[in-house]
């Protein structure tokens, strides 16, 4: 995950919020979040902030991944396991069914 700036996330509106300091995943909170934005995300359980350029563009309530994650990781959101990763992801690339399944079946 990019580094943690100091809290004070209220400054300006994020693009990404991410629940837990764990998440490798956020998710795109504003529409029309376009491909090579820096996009801005606050971390809403200790209020600190992170900075990820985003590669692709991403849907509102989409999620981007905040590292480069492999086949066969864990996709984190909410601190929760929320499926494994099917397809390589780098760092800002857009997360969603193509690349990560649930592992319920």
């Amino acid at each position: 995950m990019s580094s943690h700036a100091a809290s004070g996330a209220g400054r300006r509106k994020p693009h990404l919020l991410a629940h837990s300091p764990d998440d490798n995943v956020a998710v795109a909170v504003i529409e029309g979040l376009a491909a090579d934005t820096a996009a801005f995300g606050v971390i809403t359980e200790n209020d600190t902030t992170f900075e990820v350029h985003v590669r692709h563009d991403i849907p509102i309530g989409h999620k981007v991944a905040l590292a480069d994650l492999k086949a066969g990781d864990t996709a984190i959101k909410y601190g929760q396991d929320i499926g494994k990763v099917i397809k390589d992801v780098a760092k800002g690339e857009h997360v969603h069914v193509h690349n990560v399944k649930t592992k319920r079946w």
